[in-house]
């Protein structure tokens, strides 16, 4: 299990660096839903979420294919994330402030929240098994995605949602 979740952070990390990018090469409501549609902080957690989910469902065949016993594995992911998206803002927000937007300081701590939220979901896979709690994991990765669709085409006028490469907020149409 172990060897699968270091796995899980360069996987994670290698599809938040494609995911940045996929709005722009299919722009449609499915992928502004899952990826960023601009360049604001709000928008790249989409890249925490939709990553770890995605290699969330690969792990979840590995472990199945080779009979690894894991509990509470939905419940693990959708924890994880809301906890990594939670660090990355505590963390990023007074640095952006401090330096500004340096790629190098973001791109760093998604590398670094792909390590936390694997870590987390290896603990809360290995604690006991709580009944029905899938569900409650479901509802949230569903009510994350609520929240992140509808500020991608309703977002609050705050610097938290502010693209300020493009000037705008949520999809900027070119001109």
């Amino acid at each position: 299990m172990k060897r699968i979740k270091k796995w899980g952070v360069i996987i994670s990390f290698v599809l938040a660096i494609i995911l940045h990018f996929i709005y722009e090469i299919f722009p449609n409501t499915f992928f502004s839903i899952i990826a960023p549609v601009n360049e604001s902080i709000w928008e790249h957690m989409k890249l925490i979420i939709s990553a770890s989910l995605i290699f969330s469902i690969f792990e979840y065949f590995m472990y199945k294919k080779k009979d690894i016993a894991f509990n509470n594995f939905i419940f693990s992911y959708a924890i994880s994330i809301i906890l990594g998206i939670i660090i990355y803002l505590i963390i990023y927000i007074p640095l952006n402030d401090i330096f500004g937007h340096k790629a190098y300081i973001a791109i760093s701590l998604l590398f670094l929240i792909f390590i936390v939220i694997q870590v987390i979901s290896y603990y809360l896979l290995n604690i006991k098994r709580i009944v029905h709690i899938k569900y409650l994991g479901i509802l949230l990765i569903i009510i994350i995605y609520f929240i992140f669709g509808y500020f991608t085409y309703h977002p609050p006028k705050i610097n938290l949602f502010y693209d300020y490469i493009h000037q705008g907020y949520g999809i900027i149409k070119s001109s």
